[in-house]
Parts: structure tokens; C-alpha cells; sequence
């Protein structure tokens, strides 16, 4: 599947016409991460959703494309974060299996323009539902509502976190956090990362995120790779 087919079929599709060219996926195997909703709630999420994949580093929405669909991560891992108009970008938040982009679970079907950038970290498969579908969801089924709510919450708490970083602690201090919120969410003290792109996503320079790393591998909390970085003590 191209990435510019995948980006339509999230964004830009008539549902049901270009939906039913994907391959089918069985929802069942991935009930265990809707154990809480109702039968009629899963039933629906089968029926009105469609199951996508995406390569590692494929772009699954984009700044000031419009919303037409909800995005429920059910394997792999998501990132999402700020792109400004010169190309500089922000790392927000990542996605895992289970979770949902906040910015699209709230979307009306008057349809709105995106205000992040998601891509995939790694090889990934999307639930996908229309949100006509997923408003009525909103009156029809209480766990719904919680899991909207939920994810509001969660996104809302780790903004606040990032937040506190940037306002108050040095560059140093953010570096160290946005390799260890990496591990964690990658489950790996190797990270495939350069420092392009780590500065790329903390609104630094190269050269300024270089020389910590350069001052982290003296001080033996991190191993500098040729193609990334092994997290030692962080």
C-alpha cells in the first residue's frame, strides 16, 4: 500500500467505496484492548471500522490536513508532534496499541483541519472509523464517553509534563527526558535515533544537542552508536 493511499484512506476517502479495497483483518485477536466496552459498542467498532497498515516513518496525518476519521492505534507505536511553517518540529506524544489521537476523537462531522503531524516509528496497524460513526458513540455507549475522556486526560497530563520541562529545566534536563519517554515507549535501551533528528524534535540545533550527547557518553549514561544511541543510566 503507497503512503499517499494510506494518507487518503484515512483523510480523504468515500468510506465505503475505498475502504473495501483493503485487505480485511479479524477485530476479535484485538478485543483484550477493549475489554471494558460493551458487545454492542466492539460489534459496532467491527462493522463501521477498517483495519490499515503503515510502514515505519509513514506519515498518517498532517498539519492542516482535514479529520475525517478517528485513529485507534492496534499494533505498533505512533508519534505525534508540531510542525511550524519553517519545517522545525516538536515531539508531542506517542500513541501505543489501545490509544487514540485525542485531536480526532473530538472532531465533529463538520470536519476540521489538523493542527499535529502523526507518523508511524515503527510498522504499525490502525483502526479507522468515520466520525459520524464515532459522535454518536458519544450518546449511545458510556464506555465510549470514558475512553474519550480517558484519553483527554492522559494527553492533557503529559503535555503538562512536557510543559514543565521546556518552562523549567535546562537543555540538558529535556534531553535526558525525551530519551528516557523514547526508551520507555519503545521498550529498548537502543534507540535508532540521530541527533538531527532528536534536535529536529526538541526545537534545538544539531550542535547544541551533539555536544550533550558528546558530555552524556563521558559521564556513561549513554553509549553513542553509529546509527544511534544505547541508553546505559539514565
Amino acid at each position: 500500500m503507497s503512503a499517499a493511499f494510506l494518507k487518503f484512506a484515512l483523510l480523504n476517502y468515500n468510506f465505503a467505496h475505498y475502504l473495501s479495497t483493503l485487505k480485511p483483518h479479524c477485530m476479535d485477536k484485538y478485543r483484550y484492548m477493549f475489554k471494558d466496552f460493551e458487545e454492542g459498542l466492539f460489534a459496532e467498532l467491527k462493522s463501521k471500522g477498517r483495519i490499515v497498515e503503515a510502514k515505519a516513518g509513514q506519515s498518517l496525518l498532517e498539519s492542516g490536513q482535514y479529520i475525517r476519521n478517528t485513529m485507534i492505534v492496534l499494533e505498533g507505536l505512533v508519534k505525534l508532534f508540531r510542525e511550524s511553517d519553517e519545517g522545525s518540529e516538536f515531539f508531542m506524544y506517542h500513541l501505543h496499541p489501545g490509544e487514540s489521537c485525542a485531536l480526532s476523537l473530538i472532531c465533529d462531522r463538520n470536519v476540521r483541519a489538523s493542527s499535529v503531524t502523526a507518523k508511524a516509528v515503527t510498522d504499525a496497524v490502525l483502526l479507522v472509523v468515520p466520525l459520524e460513526h464515532t459522535e454518536n458513540w458519544m450518546r449511545q455507549y458510556r464506555t465510549w464517553y470514558h475512553f474519550v475522556v480517558g484519553t483527554y486526560r492522559r494527553r492533557y497530563e503529559e503535555l503538562l509534563e512536557t510543559i514543565d520541562h521546556i518552562a523549567f529545566q535546562n537543555m540538558d534536563e529535556r534531553l535526558e527526558f525525551y530519551l528516557r519517554r523514547h526508551q520507555k515507549a519503545l521498550n529498548s535501551n537502543v534507540l535508532e535515533i540521530t541527533n538531527t533528528q532528536i534536535a529536529q524534535e526538541l526545537n534545538s540545533s544539531r550542535e547544541v544537542v551533539s555536544r550533550l550527547m558528546k558530555k552524556l557518553s563521558e559521564n556513561g549514561k549513554v553509549r553513542l552508536l553509529k546509527n544511534g544511541i544505547e541508553i546505559l543510566k539514565l
